[in-house]
C-alpha cells in the first residue's frame, strides 16, 4: 500500500474578493502537496470555500439576491485564483455541497449521543465579521468615526451584546484532554509559539462553545432542532471530514492543516475537542503561517494597500510569484512583499542563478557538441568535491522541507546553484574548448547534471517553469519524481535547442 497524505488549507471566506493571504497560504500548501507527491505519496488535497453565516446573508440580502446565488458568484473568483496558481487541489469543497451538510449532521449527532451538546440561552460578546462570540477580557476600546466608544474583537472588529437561544457544546470539559494532547505530541501545533498560545488559552479556563444561531437561516439545520442552524466553526471545520470521505472516511485523519495564525484557536482547540466528543481521530499535525504584509503593513481598505493576487500573478508570473513568498518569508512568520522585492529576488534567484546556470551550460552543448548530452565527468577532485556538496546539501533540502521549513529549502536549493555555478566558473570550460574537448564535455555533463538536480527538487515550487527546464536538460516525463534523482539524462541524448526560461524582469515594465 502506498504512503498517503492528506492536507488541507482553511477554507475562505467568499463576502470579498481574494486576497494575497489567500494565495499565500494556497501557494505553499500547494508547494508541500507536490513536494509529498514528487516523494512517492499519494496526496489528497482540499482546499475550498465556507459559504454559510450571518455575513454571507446579509451581504447577500444588501445585494439584492439569494444567498445560495451569492455564493455561487462569489465563490467563483477563489476557484479561478487557485486555477491560475497552479493549486494542485484534488477538491474543491464548497460547504453548500449536498455530502457536506449530511457530514454535518452526522457529526452533530455523534457529539449529542456522547452527551455533549445542551439547549441554553447565550449573552456575550459577538463578532459578525469573525463569526465568533468573545469574554469581555479579550475586546479592546476605540471611538468610531464620530468619536463614540466602539468595542472591538481581538481581530479589530466590531462586537454586539447578542442574546439568544442557543445549542452549547461542553467544550470546559475537555481542557485536560486538550492539556494532555499538546504534552504528549508538541508538534501537533507549529509552529511552537502558536503551541505556546494555545496552551496558555486552554490553561486560563475554556468556556462551553455556543453552537448554533436561531436569528438567521443561512446555514446547516440543527438535526432535530427547528429554527436552529449551526453556528458557522462547526459547519467550517467539518469541511475536512468530508473530504476525507465522510465521519469514518479512508482519507481521514489529516496529516497537515495549513491555516493562518487567527484561526488557530479553532482548529487546536475547538477542532480536536469536536474530534474527540464524536470519537474520532485528531489531525496529525495544525499549521498556522503568519500573516503577509504589503511594504510592512497589514492591508487593508482603509488603508488602500489591498492588492489583487491575480493581478500580481499576472504581472510578475505564477512561478515568479510563488517563488518569492515561499522565498523571502519564512514559513511561520509574518512576512511583507513589495514590486521591487520581487523584482530584485526572482532576478537574483532564477534569472542569474537557475535560468543563467543551465542556459550556459546547454549553450555550449549546443554550439560544441551538436546538442547532444555528454557523459558527466568520473572521479576528478573538482567533481569529488562538488557531488560532497551535493550530498550535503540535498539532505538539508529534504530536512527543511519535512520540517516545513520551506524558505530554508530553498537556501539550500540556491547553495546548490552556487555550488555549481562556482564548479562550471572553475572548470572554465569554454578554455577547454580550445585546448581539451574531451574534457570540457566532462565538464559539461557534469554542469548539466547538476543542474537537472536542482531543477527536479524546485519542482514544488515554481513546477511550470521547472517543467521547461527539464525538458530542455532531456528528463523523460517518468524520471522526474524524487526517486529518479540519482538518475542521470543517458549521454548521447539529442537536446532540444536551448531556450531562456527566465528572462530579467525590469520594475518599470511590471
Amino acid at each position: 500500500m502506498s504512503k498517503r497524505f492528506y492536507l488541507t488549507t482553511a477554507i475562505a471566506y467568499p463576502n470579498g474578493k481574494p486576497h494575497m493571504g489567500h494565495a499565500y497560504e494556497a501557494i505553499t500548501t500547494d508547494v508541500i502537496a507536490r513536494f509529498k507527491r514528487l516523494d512517492g505519496f499519494d496526496v489528497r488535497f482540499l482546499t475550498g470555500t465556507d459559504e454559510h453565516g450571518l455575513k454571507i446573508s446579509q451581504a447577500a440580502c444588501n445585494a439584492g439576491t439569494t444567498p445560495r446565488q451569492y455564493v455561487d458568484a462569489t465563490s467563483q473568483p477563489f476557484i479561478d485564483l487557485d486555477r491560475q496558481l497552479g493549486i494542485s487541489f484534488d477538491r474543491f469543497i464548497r460547504t453548500t455541497d449536498e455530502d457536506h451538510k449530511a457530514l454535518c449532521q452526522a457529526l452533530w449527532q455523534r457529539m449529542a449521543a456522547n452527551g455533549d451538546l445542551y439547549l441554553g440561552k447565550y449573552e456575550g460578546w459577538y463578532s459578525v465579521r469573525d463569526e465568533a462570540y468573545f469574554d469581555e477580557t479579550e475586546l479592546t476600546v476605540a471611538e468610531d468615526s464620530e468619536g463614540r466608544p466602539v468595542k472591538l474583537s481581538p481581530q479589530g472588529a466590531p462586537v454586539e451584546w447578542t442574546v439568544e437561544e442557543s445549542w452549547f457544546f461542553k467544550l470546559s470539559g475537555y481542557g485536560d484532554k486538550l492539556l494532555a494532547l499538546y504534552e504528549s505530541n508538541p508538534d501537533f501545533v507549529q509552529p511552537l509559539s502558536r503551541l505556546n498560545e494555545m496552551r496558555s488559552f486552554v490553561a486560563g479556563g475554556l468556556q462551553d462553545l455556543s453552537m448554533s444561531r436561531t436569528s438567521f437561516d443561512w446555514g446547516v439545520p440543527v438535526p432535530g432542532s427547528p429554527g436552529h442552524v449551526m453556528y458557522v466553526w462547526v459547519d467550517a471545520l467539518a469541511n475536512y471530514l468530508t473530504g476525507a470521505g465522510g465521519l469514518d472516511g479512508e482519507w481521514w485523519p489529516a496529516d497537515l492543516h495549513v491555516i493562518g495564525k487567527d484561526v488557530v484557536r479553532f482548529h487546536a482547540i475547538y477542532w480536536p475537542a469536536f474530534l474527540l466528543s464524536a470519537g474520532l481521530a485528531l489531525p496529525k499535525q495544525v499549521f498556522g503561517h503568519g500573516f503577509l504584509l504589503n511594504r510592512g503593513e497589514k492591508m487593508s481598505k482603509s488603508l488602500g494597500n489591498v492588492v489583487d493576487p491575480a493581478a500580481m500573478a499576472e504581472r510578475f508570473g505564477v512561478d515568479r510569484l510563488r517563488w518569492f513568498l515561499c522565498r523571502e518569508i519564512a514559513f511561520g512568520d509574518d512576512g511583507s512583499y513589495s514590486d521591487e522585492a520581487i523584482v530584485e529576488r526572482t532576478n537574483a534567484d532564477l534569472a542569474n542563478g537557475i535560468g543563467n546556470l543551465a542556459q550556459r551550460a546547454l549553450a555550449m552543448v549546443a554550439k560544441n557538441l551538436g546538442g547532444v548530452m555528454p557523459e558527466p565527468g568520473q572521479g576528478g577532485d573538482a567533481e569529488a568535491e562538488l557531488h560532497e556538496r551535493f550530498v550535503i546539501l540535498t539532505e538539508a533540502w529534504f530536512a527543511a522541507m519535512n520540517a516545513l521549513q520551506l524558505h530554508r529549502a530553498l537556501e539550500a536549493a540556491m547553495a546548490l546553484v552556487t555550488a555549481a555555478n562556482g564548479y562550471f566558473a572553475d572548470s572554465a570550460p569554454w578554455a577547454l574548448a580550445k585546448t581539451d574537448p574531451a574534457r570540457m564535455a566532462q565538464v559539461l555533463g557534469t554542469t548539466l547534471d547538476a543542474t537537472r538536480r536542482i531543477v527536479m527538487l524546485v519542482q514544488p515550487f515554481i513546477p511550470e517553469s521547472a517543467a521547461k527546464l527539464l525538458d530542455l536538460l532531456g528528463v523523460a516525463a517518468e524520471a522526474r519524481n524524487f526517486n529518479a534523482l540519482d538518475t542521470a539524462v543517458a549521454a548521447g541524448t539529442q537536446l532540444p535547442a536551448p531556450q531562456g526560461v527566465f528572462p530579467r524582469l525590469a520594475l518599470e515594465a511590471v
